[in-house]
């Protein structure tokens, strides 16, 4: 939890201090109010949290207000082999650096890894995954830009069950042409994926930008039709104040936040707890007292 507090959200705590320089046993639901928005949660959401709270707000109280914003995690057989995870967004979001974190995590618990570059979009995306794929050593399936992407997450999926990996983790394009475009091959690999191994792919991840705040909900909205998103994991919260826009994020969207991504480097993927992250922005407003779980 240390390193979350000082590496997730420390631009977004130093917001906070500069609203409430002194902590307190109770704070006023104006000055709570300011702290949201500050910290970029969506107006609405501020006033929907606000709404039954009274005038002073005790920790408990807007513990459970803020809490409650957060969509449940699905559970998923991650006993299935492979287990297989479609890894969708926008170019520029950390697509590529995250399923390299997310490899790097199954590997060090011991699982048999390989990723699919099917992001033939772009000749760089395919390069970039193969010099992380090389220094993660993992196996890689790619081809060259402008094939088939499908192609490639058939080819992927297949060779995993023939060498019997555990997990498989495959990238795909993040702007085509057009929005037709885009949505016809995201549908046509989950279908090919299906073809390859019932039910794959298992989960559909969406990465969001953190540095976008807000902005990103019309853009995850987009993908979530197309394909229905079955989690997310926001990158870059350490180079933003606009930690708050992770309650807005998940209460729209209806979706669970798996990871935050707070660095670079390959271990900096951090699994995503609503209550660490709730209690991080309260640690930082009131004083010292029994934290709240949600148990």
């Amino acid at each position: 939890m240390f390193g979350f507090i000082k590496k997730g959200l420390q631009k977004t705590i130093d917001v906070i201090k500069n609203i409430v320089p002194e902590k307190k046993e109770k704070i006023e639901k104006s000055v709570i109010e300011e702290i949201l928005i500050e910290c970029d949660m969506e107006y609405d959401v501020v006033e929907m949290v606000l709404n039954d709270l009274p005038d002073e707000i005790s920790r408990d109280r807007l513990f459970k207000a803020l809490h409650s914003l957060f969509a449940e995690k699905q559970i998923f057989d991650m006993t299935q082999k492979p287990f297989v995870d479609l890894i969708i967004g926008v170019n520029g979001a950390g697509k590529t650096t995250t399923i390299a974190k997310l490899a790097k995590k199954a590997k060090d618990d011991g699982l048999k890894v390989m990723l699919g570059a099917g992001d033939t979009f772009r000749a760089a995306a395919i390069e970039q995954l193969k010099r992380w794929a090389d220094k993660i050593d993992v196996p890689i399936v790619y081809t060259k830009q402008g094939h088939d992407p499908s192609a490639v997450a058939y080819d992927t999926i297949a060779s995993a069950v023939a060498r019997g990996y555990d997990r498989v983790i495959i990238d795909t394009a993040g702007r085509l042409q057009t929005q037709t475009n885009l949505s016809n091959e995201l549908k046509k690999i989950v279908k090919i994926s299906n073809k390859a191994l019932e039910n794959a792919p298992h989960r559909k991840i969406l990465i969001l930008d953190g540095t976008q705040g807000n902005s990103a909900i019309l853009q995850a909205s987009a993908f979530h039709e197309i394909v229905g998103v079955d989690g997310i994991i926001i990158t870059k919260l350490d180079g933003t104040a606009k930690g708050g826009a992770l309650f807005s994020i998940s209460s729209r969207l209806k979706l669970p936040i798996l990871y935050v991504g707070v660095g670079e480097k390959e271990s900096d993927l951090i699994e995503f707890s609503p209550e660490e992250f709730v209690n991080s922005i309260l640690d930082t407003i009131y004083k010292a007292e029994a934290k709240e779980t949600n148990e």
